[in-house]
């Protein structure tokens, strides 16, 4: 389970192409973003069970998730009908600038019989404000395959991280299997989360006003 973190703070798509509901803010000078480090924890993410790799310039990294996996079924134990995922991202940026989380895209595999539901969710935070915003995406079974959602949050444009040189991230997810079936097995994964922090897709950003 992939988990790739990218920050490119300057436009990367091509002059004149508009983004459907992005009016696009300016963005910091190329290079000037960075990720210092992230910590985690959780069911879905226990010490251990996660590695990293970061880009020698410090603006990409990958995460690989050994454990992400709720299931629910004859014998399957209620705990593991939910995993969730705590993940704290120490960015730093330049002075004058904040920036919005508008989406993200999960990959994964589902295996649900009729009669259960999954469940994938996520909420955005700023470390120090109240604010917050959520998306969760739901699968009835019967559902078998591979899957790839696009994680867009209306209200995270005006969830906005601190005026300043550096903001902690935090991105709570979870995973979660319900039944009404006591004879039906479901299996759900977070395969892979691809985070790109780009000004034009999934990350708008704005100089600050005070």
């Amino acid at each position: 389970m992939k988990w790739l973190l990218a920050l490119i703070p300057a436009v990367a798509a091509a002059p004149g192409i508009p983004i459907p509901g992005v009016e696009l803010g300016v963005a910091p000078p190329p290079g000037t973003v960075q990720i210092n480090g992230v910590t985690y924890g959780g069911t879905g993410c226990p010490q251990g069970t996660l590695s990293s790799q970061l880009s020698n310039d410090r603006t990409t990294m990958t995460l690989i998730f050994d454990t992400y996996i709720a299931s629910i079924g004859p014998g399957i134990s209620p705990v593991e009908n939910r995993k969730n995922c705590q993940l704290n991202v120490h960015l730093t940026y330049p002075g004058g600038f904040q920036y919005s989380i508008l989406s993200a895209d999960y990959r994964g595999y589902a295996a649900i019989q009729k009669g259960i539901t999954g469940t994938l969710k996520s909420t955005y935070y700023f470390s120090g404000q109240t604010d917050q915003s959520s998306t969760e995406y739901t699968f009835v079974g019967p559902v078998n395959g591979d899957y790839l959602k696009h994680d867009q949050a209306d209200s995270t444009s005006v969830v906005w991280s601190p005026c300043g040189a550096e903001g902690l991230l935090n991105i709570n997810s979870q995973v979660r299997l319900t039944s009404n079936n006591g004879s039906a097995t479901g299996l759900l994964t977070t395969d892979s989360t691809d985070l790109k922090f780009t000004q034009v897709v999934y990350v708008q950003w704005q100089q600050c006003t005070s």
